[in-house]
């Protein structure tokens, strides 16, 4: 590094990465937080993906991106607007300048900003001399160019070729964020370890872009994240739905199930799909069904024949799997819906984020067909629930909805590696071979929960299905009577779970101006927001939930301690609906977004401050 480079410290700082969907950013934008853990930054990633398979080259529609905050503190969200933006063609500075701060520094493919990639951007002028920019420092990067000719020496077509410029790029960010590049081997190594020559193309290029940065004025200034305080353990990155399928991975180890997935391809959820089909090893069993229906209706055969049986799926799939789950529900069986939530409705925006199922796995079934939802909240703790929902499957034997969302499902955190051993006991409600006083609906007094007979049990031969259920025996039945009590037992015994979950935490004073009450994914946005208005000394609290149905018990107390309390959702206010129904002689105020996008700390704090403001 050249003496003159000056170094400025930061406890935080945003890196978006930019371009079509073959340049590579996301490949890029994981290599950088890899290597943020590696030095022991906080982290948490957002990677944005096209809604079109097939989107036109250079288009906007077509724009890949990853975004990614790293910080000496303690990151809750990927981060508002970023301090770099790295755009590797015209329509990628068009999508991302909204969401760049002024003043930052943006690094462009200079080799793709001509009138051909303008007209497919939509621009009508040169956005390199129309003052657009004016105040950013542009750093205009020949990054194709450089690429093939460093490559050149192996023999690679362009079209090869350009896939390794995203390490180009690679080789800036090491230089402008003081990282030892070192690490950007390591990972390039791991990545293409069976492909020798790949390796060697790629490392050339991260270390041709390392001494382009450091070479050139434009980038003058460099930057320092120190490791993250209050950090200690082991730790790793983790995607959502890879923390899911490892939470039911290990609930699977912890009792003694063997897991069955039976699924059917979605997105965001098919990772979860993948991730457990990659663990036969383990024990688990994975159907790739040819339909969402068969995927349910076979893993509710695996759990009459004993397994952890979990079905994955989004909300256009979840529609599909409701009559199945009225069959889990009426043969009281333990299954686990994981529903990862996108844009909707219809296909929608496959690859968006929303919170716009909640209603659908509250109630989305024909009948009286109760069932416990929950929902994640972080891409780190989809691994507690996933565990959570298959214990409280088992447990309580009912079908469990764990709700995620492609915001969670695609992002990634510092993950804290458990001990399985430490994980809360999964008790089995087993049957011993030939009880001579089972009987098939027989209940638990504790939990209201049936006892689990698997099939082929010596002495244990009982009936399920779709038909209402003779109380006890277990035989079908069309008496009027024995319909209201089985429908009575089953709504109990969903209700019965509330004294198995935690109360209600508040973060903050239980009493003040204003609650902020959210649930699920927007739990980063949320929390930063109210924290950085705490430290400005506003009279607010933040209640986030992930016990949804059965509310927890403290629920009534956490809402009364509050002169107005808002309910922030990514939908078009759900979750305050339910609480009206739940909690009718409160009043909730309702702050929405629909537009398949996380909400923004900034557009929360703006919202807050109007509200405390009316309040003064």
């Amino acid at each position: 590094m050249s003496k003159n480079t000056k170094i400025i410290e930061l406890d935080e700082v945003v890196v978006k990465f930019a371009g079509d969907s073959g340049d590579g950013m996301q490949l890029t934008g994981s290599q950088f937080s890899d290597t943020a853990v590696f030095v022991g930054n906080d982290l948490s990633t957002f990677p944005d993906y096209p809604s079109e398979i097939r989107a036109p080259q250079g288009t906007v529609a077509g724009v890949s991106g990853f975004q990614v905050h790293i910080g000496h503190k303690e990151v809750h969200s990927p981060g508002d607007k970023a301090d770099v933006l790295v755009a590797m063609n015209p329509a990628a500075l068009k999508a991302n300048m909204k969401w760049t701060k002024p003043g930052a520094t943006i690094i462009i493919d200079i080799d793709n900003f001509d009138n051909k990639h303008y007209k497919k951007a939509g621009y009508a002028e040169d956005p390199l001399e129309d003052g657009s920019l004016e105040g950013y420092n542009v750093v205009k990067a020949p990054i194709t160019q450089m690429t093939r000719s460093t490559v050149k020496e192996f023999g690679l077509d362009n079209r090869t070729a350009d896939k390794t410029k995203n390490q180009f790029v690679a080789g800036l960010l090491y230089w402008l964020f003081n990282r030892d590049i070192k690490f950007g081997e390591n990972f390039i190594k791991q990545k293409f370890k069976n492909k020798p020559d790949l390796v060697k193309a790629n490392v050339k290029v991260l270390n041709e872009g390392y001494n382009y940065a450091e070479t050139i004025e434009a980038m003058a200034t460099t930057f320092l994240v120190n490791p993250a305080r209050k950090k200690k353990g082991l730790f790793r990155t983790i995607s959502g739905n890879q923390a899911t399928s490892w939470g039911l991975l290990a609930a699977s180890e912890r009792s003694g199930r063997p897991l069955f997935l039976g699924s059917y391809p979605i997105t965001p959820a098919s990772e979860i799909l993948q991730e457990i089909a990659g663990r036969k090893h383990l024990g688990a069993k994975s159907f790739q069904a040819e339909d969402e229906i068969a995927g349910i209706c076979a893993a509710i055969g695996a759990s009459f024949a004993g397994h952890l049986a979990v079905t994955s799926t989004s909300g256009p799939g979840l529609a599909l799997k409701g009559e199945a789950i009225g069959l889990a529900v009426m043969t009281e069986l333990p299954l686990v819906i994981v529903n990862v939530q996108r844009g909707g409705p219809s296909t929608g925006l496959p690859t968006k984020t929303e919170q716009a199922d909640l209603m659908q796995a509250l109630y989305g079934r024909s009948g009286e067909s109760p069932v416990v939802v929950i929902a994640a909240s972080t891409p780190a703790n989809c691994f507690d629930y996933g565990y959570i929902a298959a214990k409280i499957a088992i447990e309580h034997m009912t079908p469990v909805i764990m709700l995620s969302d492609g915001y969670l499902a695609n992002g990634s955190e510092l993950w804290h590696i458990p001990d399985v051993n430490d994980l809360p006991e999964i008790k089995v409600p087993y049957v011993k071979d030939n009880d001579p006083d089972y009987q098939p609906y027989q209940r638990n007094p504790d939990t209201l929960a049936r006892y689990w007979a698997m099939a082929g049990q010596q002495g244990l031969l009982h009936k399920v299905g779709g038909l209402e259920k003779e109380d006890i025996t277990g035989e079908a039945s069309h008496d009027p009577m024995n319909h209201q009590i089985m429908v009575e037992h089953r709504q109990a015994k969903v209700e019965k779970v509330v004294d198995f979950i935690p109360g209600q935490e508040i973060i903050g004073p239980d009493t003040g101006d204003l609650l902020v009450i959210g649930w699920g994914g927007s739990y980063g946005a949320l929390i930063t927001a109210v924290e950085e208005l705490q430290e400005e000394g506003k009279s607010i609290s933040f209640a986030h939930f992930n016990y949804i149905r059965p509310l927890p018990k403290n629920t009534d107390d956490v809402l009364k301690g509050f002169r107005k309390r808002v309910v922030c959702e990514l939908n078009m206010g759900q979750f305050a609906d339910y609480l009206t129904m739940k909690h009718p002689k409160f009043e909730y105020l309702r702050y929405n977004k629909v537009q398949g996008l996380p909400f923004m700390i900034s557009e929360l704090k703006l919202k807050f401050n109007e509200i405390l403001e009316e309040l003064s």
